[in-house]
């Protein structure tokens, strides 16, 4: 009886909160798949790896400018009209892969990602609150951790799905010397690699039309943000006043970027050592495995150790894997890299959670908003990283910098980022913010 009551998900909402939960996975897939398209944007345009980084930037920048006004939007309307906003903004981005390919111009790749994430914001803002608000309160942090281990399901079919049915068929990949070939060569392969590239993406764009018909008809709970819309001006000030959660968004953009450049350019490192693209795909998959296996580590941890003092020590140990990815040559550093990965997992709820817990409901609304556009750190660290590689040249072992490559020593970017976090982590232990 007293089980029923606390039950984790209640029997009416099951079939709302299994339709939620599959948003959990989609983005994760988008992001995995997007990672790899980095470097085959880079072989088959021939760009350099600066300019290469503007598929990430384009993606998560996405992320930057749509958190606010999709935060705004979930306070006045219910979480399925967000969630419907989303799926189609993610299902139109995805199928402007069509025109992009047969235009074959990279901005117009660029804008369906920057689309396509707009979508994305509207799901993350409306599926969170609305996990959590499916079930009794005191099982809503379960419900939400629940929900939350679906994506990392999302990043290793997103991964599993560009390795195989992408980087696998890139006919670029195959040629020793692309750029050496002659004018008609490279057109007749850039044009059968540029569908390569579409394909995954229109495929999910029809899979989203119909899993947002799904939605549409689906019963599904209609509740929204309750209270009613505070001054924005009043709640800023409010949080610009917070020297936790200040401090947490800046730890959070860090956070994001240097996940982003671990997993980004993972390809471009087995570059260095001799290894194609195909193969690195396995350790990025490795990376994510890892990753999956450290959040459920790193949850059970939360329940010995403070979540300040836990942040400190995951952001330690990935210093101590970084230095490792810069300073040890070959395939242990490849190792180091991977590695990174199982320190990362804790980082992203855990710093989300302690920003906002001093926060009162109405600041919290706001301030997830904030946390959200931290992922533009996804965007910016990227492209530093990948201007510190072309420093030498368009390879990525051109020149040495402190004696390692100039890949290896991009690497410093992450490192510092883990840095600042460590200080904010034992900062929160701490209680000195």
């Amino acid at each position: 009886m007293n089980k029923s009551k606390t039950s984790i998900v209640p029997k009416n909402m099951l079939i709302p909160f299994i339709l939620v939960t599959s948003l959990f996975a989609l983005w994760g897939f988008a992001n995995a798949v997007t990672d790899p398209m980095v470097q085959a944007f880079k072989k088959v345009l021939e760009l350099s790896n600066s300019q290469a980084a503007w598929v990430q930037m384009a993606f998560y920048g996405g992320y930057f400018c749509m958190a606010l006004p999709a935060a705004m939007f979930m306070r006045k309307y219910s979480y399925k009209t967000g969630i419907l906003i989303g799926l189609g903004l993610y299902a139109v981005g995805a199928l402007l892969f069509y025109p992009a390919a047969t235009t074959e111009q990279f901005w117009f790749f660029c804008l369906g990602l920057y689309v396509l994430t707009f979508g994305l914001a509207f799901l993350e803002t409306a599926a969170n609150p609305y996990a959590l608000a499916m079930g009794p309160k005191e099982t809503a942090t379960q419900r939400l951790n629940l929900a939350q281990a679906f994506n990392p399901v999302g990043l290793i079919l997103g991964l599993f799905v560009a390795q195989q049915f992408v980087l696998k068929n890139l006919k670029s990949d195959d040629v020793e010397n692309f750029s050496a070939l002659d004018e008609a060569s490279k057109i007749l392969i850039k044009t059968s690699d540029l569908l390569v590239i579409r394909n995954p993406y229109v495929i999910l764009g029809l899979v989203l039309v119909g899993i947002f018909i799904l939605f549409l008809v689906a019963k599904m709970p209609q509740s929204k943000a309750e209270g009613a819309m505070p001054s924005i001006g009043d709640t800023f000030a409010n949080l610009a006043k917070n020297n936790k959660y200040v401090l947490g968004v800046l730890a959070q953009i860090f956070y994001v970027g240097a996940q982003i450049m671990c997993w980004t350019y993972i390809y471009q490192y087995a570059e260095a050592i001799g290894m194609d693209s195909v193969t690195a795909g396995y350790y990025q998959m490795a990376a994510f495995i890892l990753f999956t296996f450290g959040r459920a580590i790193g949850t059970y941890m939360l329940r010995f150790i403070g979540s300040g003092k836990l942040l400190m020590l995951f952001a330690i140990l990935a210093m101590c894997f970084v230095l490792g990815t810069i300073f040890i040559k070959g395939i242990i550093g490849l190792y180091a890299l991977v590695g990174v990965s199982f320190c990362m997992s804790l980082m992203f709820p855990t710093i989300y959670g302690i920003a906002l817990k001093d926060l009162t409901e109405e600041q919290s609304k706001v301030g997830s908003a904030g946390l959200v556009m931290a992922i533009v750190g996804g965007a910016l660290m990227p492209k530093l990283q990948g201007m510190i590689i072309d420093l030498g040249g368009n390879g990525v072992a051109d020149i040495k910098i402190l004696g390692v490559s100039e890949v290896s020593f991009s690497f410093i970017l992450p490192l510092l980022c883990f840095l600042y976090i460590t200080w904010y982590g034992h900062s929160v232990s701490k209680s000195s913010i």
